[in-house]
């Protein structure tokens, strides 16, 4: 974790992998920090119910081959991923943590607020989900019935998401199942990745997201990430290019924190989107189940 200014751009080796690299000590000092924005988790009236909880779909796999070959080290990005639960299990909401494959969720630890002691004490909680998710395709089965109890989905970002989720059958399941039955979807940054995975098999007419606004991580920016050394090359595909061609319109142009909801699509742009996305999750979801 970069706590300091650094000039050096040169992404750095990750020795675990052949040519895979973690982002540069410039691009740390610039974009990551050891205390996160946290605020604001105060719901005086929470869900106090033991039924409704919310289904994560983490990213299972950490290297993204770029179009140099050179890979880059990635996963879910804590803040983004940390901050909306930490939200939303204050506001009284428990997770299941499931992976396409079963195995662990891969985070970028690098960018963990290692000095803050909320986020890391949510990390702890849901450690254990984190090491040994639940396979998507079991929840499928066993829990996406018309009696689910989920209220929600959470796919968080990090280009950890750009990796299998938008590919993946089970995703477009659990994806048409949620609009099907009106349940919440909330997503950052790279994360509305996932959403391709509807558009499998479909045209834009047919594709249920079509129409959409949401916030996203904008493509021109993931083009220039590579100039600072934060991703050892460039991402092979854009995937807002692809979710336009499906529909959807991308409502920002920039990172500056902006959230977005449309009907039960709750948005934000970026890892500065996070606190924010967080608090419009959980006042949402306390109104949901106090309507009810």
């Amino acid at each position: 974790m970069a706590t300091e200014q650094s000039e050096d751009k040169r992404p750095t080796p990750d020795r675990a992998e052949d040519n895979a690299f973690f982002p540069s000590p410039y691009s740390l000092s610039q974009f990551t920090s050891p205390k996160s924005d946290l605020s604001g988790a105060d719901y005086p009236n929470p869900y106090t119910g033991r039924r409704w909880k919310i289904l994560m779909i983490g990213a299972d796999e950490r290297y993204l081959l770029t179009d140099n070959g050179t890979m880059f080290s990635t996963g879910n990005h804590p803040v983004e991923t940390l901050l909306p639960m930490y939200h939303l299990d204050k506001a009284g909401f428990s997770f299941d943590v499931a992976t396409v494959s079963g195995n662990p969720v891969k985070f970028e630890f690098w960018a963990m607020p290692s000095e803050d002691a909320e986020v890391k004490g949510l990390f702890a909680k849901y450690r254990d989900q984190f090491k040994k998710p639940l396979k998507l395709a079991d929840v499928i089965k066993k829990n996406l019935g018309d009696d689910s109890d989920y209220i929600a989905v959470f796919i968080p970002g990090g280009h950890g998401a750009l990796i299998g989720l938008p590919e993946s059958e089970e995703v477009k399941t659990v994806l048409e199942w949620a609009a099907a039955k009106d349940k919440f979807m909330i997503s950052l940054c790279h994360g509305p990745a996932a959403f391709l995975a509807a558009g499998i098999g479909k045209t834009k007419d047919s594709y249920i997201y079509n129409g959409y606004k949401i916030c996203a991580f904008p493509d021109s920016i993931d083009a220039k990430t590579p100039d600072m050394g934060y991703m050892p090359g460039h991402l092979t595909w854009a995937f807002g290019e692809k979710l336009k061609a499906l529909g959807f319109e991308i409502v920002n142009t920039d990172i500056s924190g902006m959230t977005h909801q449309d009907r039960k699509m709750l948005t934000g742009d970026s890892p500065l989107a996070g606190n924010a996305l967080g608090k419009l999750a959980a006042k949402a979801l306390i109104q949901e189940v106090a309507s009810a």
